[in-house]
């Protein structure tokens, strides 16, 4: 039982700390757009958001993966 409401205090703690900074954890990315394009899905305090970005293997023009972390634009303290 202890162990539960230790994961719990966890995870409300975690989310308190998404909504005050604003940032979202990648979930998932999916390939679009003839492979030039790559679409990031982030779980932020307030919901899921998309991000699109320009995607190549090499990096050298977009970049190659999605970022773990990504600053959304809508901040609980603004």
């Amino acid at each position: 039982m202890k162990t539960v409401i230790r994961i719990v205090v966890v995870l409300a703690i975690i989310w308190l700390a998404m909504l005050l900074t604003g940032y979202g954890v990648l979930t998932g990315s999916s390939k679009n757009a003839a492979g030039l394009g790559l679409q990031c899905q982030y779980l932020t305090a307030r919901g899921m958001i998309t991000a699109q970005y320009l995607h190549s293997d090499s990096g050298i023009i977009g970049i190659t993966n999605c970022p773990i972390l990504k600053k959304s634009g809508e901040v609980v303290d603004n």
